[in-house]
């Protein structure tokens, strides 16, 4: 299934919000299916969801 890491609102890199995102209340498979590719790496902060697939350094060394 979709694969999504999280990073606390006290961790956010400041340049997070460039990235695309959606509300985590949405539908992870919709939006690999549909926009992102099932590929995409997304990372979950507060109450959004992020495809940091452009910065991997974020989805593999500041997420968990």
């Amino acid at each position: 299934m979709a694969r999504v890491k999280t990073i606390k609102i006290k961790d956010k890199p400041s340049n997070l919000d460039q990235f695309p995102n959606f509300s985590s209340s949405g539908s992870i498979k919709g939006m690999k299916d549909k926009f992102y590719g099932q590929d995409a790496l997304l990372v979950r902060c507060g109450s959004y969801i992020y495809n940091v697939s452009a910065e991997e350094s974020i989805y593999y060394s500041k997420a968990y």
